[in-house]
């Protein structure tokens, strides 16, 4: 790890301050969990690292009237404690669940884990986040890539989406609060994250002299039916080979609107838009469920080592629905 300056400040505005106007300038730290074996591996090499853990307005899990505001620094274990989120956002709380450490729950963020850089072995291990070789050729295509994306993978980006939260996010509709030095700017969880062309740009539209505040699930958003459903190689502390969250309106007991958002098999959550079409007018049963599932990985394109994930892909969809359609929590 390279030597840097160490900044705590209290308020956004000390932050927004701190921050530069390149990502070589500072790193925001929250939990840690992620930034700090990012940095001892030499893979980001800040000089200032603001820690933001006593900055007020980032904390706490509030509902009002038009939703519920999430704090970027809650912490993992904080959301699956509030009782609102459980109770009207299982897909959310489902997500969180599946993050079995104790000490990740206790320190991990809602916002560090939407932020949070690709677990990609090329990009850890300083091929770039595109992992190419010194000829500019991609590594990940004849490479290793069992964990690699299925979707949206045309190139160059093979990376999977690594937050554990964001397909719930986008299923439920959430916006996000990014607050920088010219004010505050909302956009939908969806529209966050990006595919980059180029090693120079990141996995999200965050800039570096920005700071995502607040994680806001509207009011349109209570009384859907939704859930999370991870597929892992071990139920220990482990990364999932794909997941799918979902969320639906249900009336008379059929589908009248729908979002269907996998995760871990693309470079961004990926929304299954011909998939949640199909399942609107549709009571969600066994057969159902099953049919949205291969619908939702259409169009698939799996490497040399990853065709796997398809099925699991498949399986995390039906499995989401038939949990939501029961409201399990």
């Amino acid at each position: 790890m390279e030597r840097f300056e160490y900044a705590h400040p209290s308020t956004k505005q000390e932050v927004l301050r701190l921050l530069g106007s390149n990502w070589n300038d500072a790193a925001v730290l929250a939990g840690g969990t992620d930034l700090l074996s990012l940095m001892k591996e030499y893979v980001v090499t800040p000089k200032r690292v603001v820690n933001i853990k006593s900055v007020a307005g980032l904390n706490g899990i509030h509902s009002a009237a038009e939703g519920v505001t999430i704090g970027a620094l809650v912490t993992m274990e904080e959301l699956l404690e509030d009782k609102t989120i459980r109770a009207e956002y299982p897909a959310l709380t489902h997500a969180a669940q599946g993050i079995t450490s104790p000490q990740i729950r206790a320190m991990g963020t809602v916002g560090g884990d939407l932020c949070q850089r690709p677990r990609c072995w090329y990009f850890r291990n300083g091929y770039g986040l595109l992992a190419k070789d010194e000829s500019g050729k991609s590594l990940v295509p004849e490479g290793e890539n069992r964990y690699h994306a299925i979707l949206g993978n045309t190139g160059p980006a093979y990376f999977v989406n690594p937050s554990s939260l964001a397909p719930a996010l986008i299923a439920l509709d959430a916006k996000l609060l990014l607050v920088g030095a010219k004010g505050q700017r909302e956009l939908s969880a969806a529209d966050f994250f990006v595919i980059p062309k180029t090693d120079n740009q990141r996995e999200n539209v965050l800039q570096p002299n920005e700071v995502l505040s607040n994680i806001v699930i509207p009011a349109s958003s209570r009384g859907l039916r939704s859930a999370t459903y991870e597929v892992r190689h071990k139920t220990a502390l482990d990364w999932p080979l794909a997941a799918a969250a979902v969320a639906v309106k249900l009336d008379g007991g059929k589908v009248t609107a729908a979002k269907i958002v996998l995760g871990h098999v693309a470079p961004i959550p990926w929304q299954a838009h011909d998939a949640a079409k199909e399942l609107t007018g549709q009571p969600i049963n066994e057969s159902v469920a099953a049919k949205v599932g291969e619908a939702a990985v259409r169009g698939a394109r799996p490497l040399s080592q990853n065709g796997y994930k398809v099925k699991l892909a498949t399986v995390a969809v039906k499995r989401a629905l038939l949990a939501a359609a029961k409201g399990e929590a």
